[in-house]
């Protein structure tokens, strides 16, 4: 019942059901459009509605691509490969949060967690794209959003963003300073995020977005296409900004990643130490919130109001944001269409930030009541 309640909780009805259905039906055709836009229309907008304009439904099925029989032997040697990684490659034990249900998943390795956090809204539509499972698996070992979330759809990330550099060198004999930004910006934060991997256990995505539509498509489609279209742009719009304006770029761009990884840092390392840590130099404070499972045992969680955590309840979402913006703007401004990301995110990252206001709110009362008058900015500190 997670998924309808949470539904339920951030939007109405109306906004909810509208929203799955357009997402359902809307997404998989906008990648193809993007695709096409970026590779075959000189990324303009403009110039892909004017063919669709001429040609209709038939200059869209015209544009599908069918991928050929050697694309899908390289994406599934590919995906062979992420999951025997997964599957084989020892590591040590991590433990996920207290699920709604009391479980708390632990990871070791290859073993995969196995919880009682499953089951129907009542609703198709709701259920297909939220998903049913929490933690799904096929088998004794394999766990779903493990693969379609980090080993496929991250690890993908990092593959296009390679991909799209070499195919420019290809293109034009040379790689220009504007693809080396957003190549680099990329692989860095693909490596940040491999590097903090233990505490993605303990986000939205795995925590509690359950495995369907939004998730899974949107890792093993959604973020290697879209999240790397401003590299697929520079493919063919390569861009000279000269070493100065680079470096400014690419240092920034780092830096953005970097306070990123330090506010999850910063968080993972205060609820390792059960808030017995440094934080910016002095003792954290820290309000202690008590809370209910779904089975009626009472737990208790430690909320942080210190360090970067008492700028705003979701500032590691700033830098995220800003990060993206670095390794899109080395495409400078002749389009918009690789601007589409930036935009997305912030929409998501907002979306994202009322939806666990909402949950925290639900879920410890009066405590998170006053979290919210200690950390009175929901992302932008003094603004929002």
């Amino acid at each position: 019942m997670a998924a309808a309640t949470e539904a339920k909780t951030v939007h109405s009805a109306v906004v909810t059901y509208v929203s799955m259905l357009s997402l359902l039906s809307l997404c998989p055709p906008f990648v193809i459009l993007l695709w096409y836009t970026m590779v075959h229309a000189d990324g303009s907008v403009s110039q892909t509605w004017n063919f669709l304009k001429q040609h209709g439904l038939q200059g869209f099925i015209e544009i599908w691509p069918r991928p050929t029989a050697t694309a899908w032997k390289i994406i599934f040697v590919y995906g062979v490969f992420e999951a025997a990684l997964q599957l084989f490659v020892p590591g040590k034990r991590i433990e996920g949060p207290i699920s709604p249900t009391g479980n708390q998943p632990a990871y070791k390795g290859h073993v995969a967690p196995s919880s009682t956090d499953s089951g129907s809204s009542g609703n198709l539509i709701i259920d297909f794209y939220w998903g049913m499972e929490l933690y799904p698996r096929i088998g004794k070992n394999f766990d779903i959003k493990v693969f379609t979330n980090c080993r496929f759809g991250m690890m993908s990330w990092a593959v296009l963003a390679v991909t799209y550099c070499i195919k420019q060198y290809e293109v034009n004999g040379k790689v220009s300073d504007s693809m080396l930004v957003n190549t680099t910006l990329m692989l860095v934060y693909v490596t940040k995020f491999f590097w903090w991997e233990a505490g993605y256990w303990n986000t939205m995505d795995i925590a509690h977005d359950r495995a369907g539509f939004y998730i899974c498509w949107g890792c093993l489609v959604w973020v290697p296409s879209v999240y790397t279209s401003p590299g697929m742009y520079l493919v063919n719009h390569p861009v000279n900004l000269g070493t100065q304006l680079a470096l400014y770029i690419l240092v920034a761009g780092i830096l953005c990643i970097y306070i990123n990884y330090d506010c999850d840092r910063q968080r993972q390392e205060f609820r390792r130490t059960n808030g017995k840590c440094i934080v910016w130099g002095k003792a954290p404070s820290k309000i202690e919130a008590t809370y209910t499972t779904t089975s009626g045992e009472t737990k208790t969680s430690l909320l942080l109001t210190s360090g970067w955590w008492s700028l705003s309840r979701h500032f590691h979402y700033v830098p995220e944001i800003l990060a993206a913006f670095f390794w899109t703007v080395p495409a400078l401004f002749n389009h918009l269409l690789p601007y589409f990301y930036v935009v997305f995110l912030t929409i998501l990252l907002f979306d994202r930030a009322k939806r666990d206001d909402d949950r925290c709110r639900s879920k410890y009362g009066k405590y998170w009541k006053l979290y919210c008058s200690k950390v009175p900015y929901k992302i932008i500190p003094g603004i929002h």
